[in-house]
Protein backbone atom coordinates (compact mmCIF):
# COMPACT_ATOMS: atom_id res chain seq x y z
CA UNK A 1 0.00 0.00 0.00
CA UNK A 2 1.25 3.46 -0.93
CA UNK A 3 0.59 5.27 2.36
CA UNK A 4 1.60 8.66 0.96
CA UNK A 5 -0.72 8.39 -2.05
CA UNK A 6 -3.64 7.34 0.14
CA UNK A 7 -2.69 9.26 3.29
CA UNK A 8 -5.73 11.55 3.37
CA UNK A 9 -8.12 8.70 2.57
CA UNK A 10 -6.62 6.46 5.26
CA UNK A 11 -7.03 9.26 7.80
CA UNK A 12 -10.72 9.33 6.92
CA UNK A 13 -11.68 5.66 6.61
CA UNK A 14 -8.76 3.78 8.21
CA UNK A 15 -6.19 1.30 6.90
CA UNK A 16 -8.48 -1.72 7.05
CA UNK A 17 -11.11 -0.08 4.86
CA UNK A 18 -8.35 1.07 2.51
CA UNK A 19 -7.12 -2.51 2.16
CA UNK A 20 -10.67 -3.63 1.40
CA UNK A 21 -10.96 -1.10 -1.43
CA UNK A 22 -7.64 -2.22 -2.85
CA UNK A 23 -8.92 -5.80 -3.03
CA UNK A 24 -12.20 -4.91 -4.77
CA UNK A 25 -13.00 -5.39 -8.45
CA UNK A 26 -15.38 -2.97 -10.14
CA UNK A 27 -16.67 -3.28 -13.70
CA UNK A 28 -17.49 0.15 -15.15
CA UNK A 29 -19.46 0.09 -18.38
CA UNK A 30 -19.55 3.46 -20.14
CA UNK A 31 -16.83 6.11 -19.96
CA UNK A 32 -18.78 9.20 -21.02
CA UNK A 33 -20.06 12.17 -19.04
CA UNK A 34 -21.13 10.06 -16.06
CA UNK A 35 -18.75 7.12 -16.35
CA UNK A 36 -15.59 9.17 -16.71
CA UNK A 37 -16.28 10.88 -13.38
CA UNK A 38 -17.12 7.55 -11.76
CA UNK A 39 -13.74 6.35 -12.98
CA UNK A 40 -11.90 9.39 -11.65
CA UNK A 41 -13.33 8.94 -8.16
CA UNK A 42 -12.77 5.17 -8.05
CA UNK A 43 -9.16 5.49 -9.17
CA UNK A 44 -8.34 8.25 -6.69
CA UNK A 45 -10.11 6.38 -3.87
CA UNK A 46 -7.84 3.37 -4.38
CA UNK A 47 -10.05 0.68 -5.93
CA UNK A 48 -7.51 -1.99 -6.78
CA UNK A 49 -9.05 -3.69 -9.80
CA UNK A 50 -10.98 -2.00 -12.60
CA UNK A 51 -12.59 -3.45 -15.71
CA UNK A 52 -13.40 -0.60 -18.11
CA UNK A 53 -15.77 -0.99 -21.04
CA UNK A 54 -16.62 1.38 -23.89
CA UNK A 55 -16.54 1.20 -27.68
CA UNK A 56 -16.39 4.87 -28.69
CA UNK A 57 -13.61 7.29 -29.55
CA UNK A 58 -13.30 10.71 -27.96
CA UNK A 59 -14.80 13.50 -30.05
CA UNK A 60 -14.48 17.27 -29.74
CA UNK A 61 -18.15 17.51 -28.73
CA UNK A 62 -17.33 15.41 -25.64
CA UNK A 63 -15.07 18.08 -24.15
CA UNK A 64 -17.92 20.02 -22.53
CA UNK A 65 -18.70 17.22 -20.05
CA UNK A 66 -16.29 14.25 -20.13
CA UNK A 67 -13.16 14.32 -18.01
CA UNK A 68 -11.26 12.07 -20.44
CA UNK A 69 -12.00 14.43 -23.33
CA UNK A 70 -9.28 16.97 -24.09
CA UNK A 71 -7.98 18.39 -27.33
CA UNK A 72 -4.98 16.12 -26.83
CA UNK A 73 -7.16 13.00 -26.59
CA UNK A 74 -9.53 13.61 -29.52
CA UNK A 75 -9.60 10.49 -31.69
CA UNK A 76 -8.39 8.16 -28.94
CA UNK A 77 -10.45 5.21 -27.83
CA UNK A 78 -12.07 6.11 -24.52
CA UNK A 79 -10.77 2.88 -23.04
CA UNK A 80 -7.19 3.77 -23.99
CA UNK A 81 -7.50 7.30 -22.60
CA UNK A 82 -9.01 5.85 -19.42
CA UNK A 83 -6.20 3.32 -19.01
CA UNK A 84 -3.54 6.01 -19.36
CA UNK A 85 -5.28 8.33 -16.90
CA UNK A 86 -5.84 5.65 -14.27
CA UNK A 87 -2.23 4.49 -14.46
CA UNK A 88 -1.07 8.10 -14.12
CA UNK A 89 -3.22 8.49 -10.99
CA UNK A 90 -2.17 5.18 -9.44
CA UNK A 91 0.18 2.81 -11.31
CA UNK A 92 -0.70 0.05 -8.84
CA UNK A 93 -4.29 -0.34 -10.03
CA UNK A 94 -4.97 -3.44 -12.13
CA UNK A 95 -6.82 -2.22 -15.22
CA UNK A 96 -8.49 -4.40 -17.85
CA UNK A 97 -10.12 -2.72 -20.86
CA UNK A 98 -12.72 -3.92 -23.37
CA UNK A 99 -13.27 -1.79 -26.45
CA UNK A 100 -16.67 -3.25 -27.32
CA UNK A 101 -20.39 -2.52 -27.35
CA UNK A 102 -22.07 -4.61 -24.67
CA UNK A 103 -24.61 -7.17 -25.84
CA UNK A 104 -26.28 -10.19 -24.31
CA UNK A 105 -23.79 -12.46 -26.10
CA UNK A 106 -20.59 -10.84 -24.77
CA UNK A 107 -21.52 -9.82 -21.21
CA UNK A 108 -19.99 -12.99 -19.80
CA UNK A 109 -16.62 -11.98 -21.26
CA UNK A 110 -16.81 -8.56 -19.58
CA UNK A 111 -18.15 -9.24 -16.09
CA UNK A 112 -16.08 -11.85 -14.19
CA UNK A 113 -17.81 -13.95 -11.55
CA UNK A 114 -15.57 -12.41 -8.86
CA UNK A 115 -16.78 -8.87 -9.60
CA UNK A 116 -17.72 -6.91 -6.48
CA UNK A 117 -19.76 -4.21 -8.23
CA UNK A 118 -21.01 -3.44 -11.73
CA UNK A 119 -21.63 0.19 -12.64
CA UNK A 120 -23.74 0.80 -15.73
CA UNK A 121 -23.23 4.28 -17.18
CA UNK A 122 -24.43 3.74 -20.75
CA UNK A 123 -27.39 5.07 -22.74
CA UNK A 124 -28.60 1.97 -24.61
CA UNK A 125 -31.79 0.67 -23.00
CA UNK A 126 -31.38 -2.86 -24.32
CA UNK A 127 -27.79 -3.09 -23.09
CA UNK A 128 -28.84 -1.73 -19.69
CA UNK A 129 -31.47 -4.42 -19.39
CA UNK A 130 -29.00 -7.11 -20.46
CA UNK A 131 -26.38 -5.90 -17.96
CA UNK A 132 -28.88 -5.67 -15.10
CA UNK A 133 -30.39 -9.08 -15.85
CA UNK A 134 -26.97 -10.75 -16.07
CA UNK A 135 -25.71 -9.16 -12.85
CA UNK A 136 -28.85 -10.02 -10.90
CA UNK A 137 -28.76 -13.62 -12.13
CA UNK A 138 -25.13 -13.89 -11.03
CA UNK A 139 -25.80 -12.25 -7.67
CA UNK A 140 -23.39 -9.40 -8.43
CA UNK A 141 -24.05 -5.93 -6.99
CA UNK A 142 -25.05 -3.41 -9.66
CA UNK A 143 -26.05 0.23 -9.89
CA UNK A 144 -27.45 1.64 -13.11
CA UNK A 145 -27.46 5.30 -14.11
CA UNK A 146 -30.66 6.67 -15.59
CA UNK A 147 -30.93 9.86 -17.65
CA UNK A 148 -28.69 12.84 -16.90
CA UNK A 149 -28.99 14.65 -20.22
CA UNK A 150 -31.19 17.61 -21.21
CA UNK A 151 -31.03 19.03 -17.67
CA UNK A 152 -29.46 22.15 -16.14
CA UNK A 153 -30.29 21.32 -12.50
CA UNK A 154 -27.84 18.97 -10.78
CA UNK A 155 -29.50 19.04 -7.37
CA UNK A 156 -32.22 16.46 -7.94
CA UNK A 157 -30.24 13.23 -8.21
CA UNK A 158 -31.28 10.36 -5.97
CA UNK A 159 -30.11 6.79 -5.48
CA UNK A 160 -32.89 4.32 -4.88
CA UNK A 161 -34.33 1.17 -6.45
CA UNK A 162 -35.85 1.23 -9.93
CA UNK A 163 -39.38 0.61 -8.63
CA UNK A 164 -39.26 3.88 -6.65
CA UNK A 165 -38.25 6.14 -9.54
CA UNK A 166 -40.40 8.84 -11.10
CA UNK A 167 -40.02 11.84 -13.43
CA UNK A 168 -37.12 10.38 -15.46
CA UNK A 169 -38.22 9.20 -18.95
CA UNK A 170 -35.35 6.69 -19.21
CA UNK A 171 -36.12 5.23 -15.78
CA UNK A 172 -39.75 4.84 -16.82
CA UNK A 173 -38.79 2.75 -19.85
CA UNK A 174 -36.29 0.62 -17.92
CA UNK A 175 -38.70 0.16 -15.02
CA UNK A 176 -41.45 -1.09 -17.34
CA UNK A 177 -39.22 -3.75 -18.87
CA UNK A 178 -37.70 -4.89 -15.58
CA UNK A 179 -41.08 -5.02 -13.87
CA UNK A 180 -42.39 -7.29 -16.63
CA UNK A 181 -39.53 -9.65 -15.78
CA UNK A 182 -40.15 -9.42 -12.04
CA UNK A 183 -36.98 -7.41 -11.36
CA UNK A 184 -37.55 -4.51 -8.96
CA UNK A 185 -34.71 -4.28 -6.44
CA UNK A 186 -32.11 -2.73 -8.75
CA UNK A 187 -30.11 0.23 -7.46
CA UNK A 188 -30.29 3.22 -9.77
CA UNK A 189 -29.36 6.86 -9.82
CA UNK A 190 -32.00 9.08 -11.37
CA UNK A 191 -32.98 12.74 -11.43
CA UNK A 192 -36.19 14.19 -10.07
CA UNK A 193 -35.60 17.32 -12.15
CA UNK A 194 -37.47 17.85 -15.41
CA UNK A 195 -35.72 18.18 -18.74
CA UNK A 196 -35.03 21.66 -20.06
CA UNK A 197 -35.25 20.33 -23.63
CA UNK A 198 -36.77 17.14 -25.00
CA UNK A 199 -34.92 16.31 -28.20
CA UNK A 200 -34.76 12.53 -28.55
CA UNK A 201 -32.29 12.68 -31.44
CA UNK A 202 -29.47 14.58 -29.73
CA UNK A 203 -28.99 14.53 -25.95
CA UNK A 204 -27.96 17.95 -24.68
CA UNK A 205 -25.72 18.27 -21.65
CA UNK A 206 -23.61 20.65 -19.57
CA UNK A 207 -20.44 20.15 -17.55
CA UNK A 208 -21.78 20.08 -14.00
CA UNK A 209 -24.74 17.70 -14.35
CA UNK A 210 -23.36 14.28 -15.42
CA UNK A 211 -20.25 14.87 -13.32
CA UNK A 212 -22.35 15.13 -10.15
CA UNK A 213 -24.16 11.92 -11.08
CA UNK A 214 -20.87 10.12 -11.62
CA UNK A 215 -19.40 11.24 -8.31
CA UNK A 216 -22.57 10.27 -6.46
CA UNK A 217 -22.48 6.78 -7.95
CA UNK A 218 -18.80 6.35 -7.09
CA UNK A 219 -19.39 7.50 -3.54
CA UNK A 220 -22.33 5.15 -3.12
CA UNK A 221 -20.36 2.15 -4.39
CA UNK A 222 -17.31 2.93 -2.26
CA UNK A 223 -19.40 3.36 0.91
CA UNK A 224 -21.29 0.13 0.25
CA UNK A 225 -18.07 -1.84 -0.20
CA UNK A 226 -16.63 -0.67 3.12
CA UNK A 227 -19.98 -0.57 4.95
CA UNK A 228 -20.02 3.17 5.64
Amino acid sequence: MNDILHERTIRLIGKQAMKILMDKKVVLIGLGGVGSYVLEALARAGIGNLVLVDYEKIEESNINRQILALHSTIGMLKTDAAYIRVKDINPGINVEIHNIFVTKSNIGEIIPDNTDYVIDAIDSIQSKIDIIRYSKNKGINIISCMGTGNKVDNTGFKITTIDKTDTCPLARKVRKILTSEGIKDVEVLYSTCTNLVNDSNIISSISYVPSVAGLMIAGHVIRKMINL
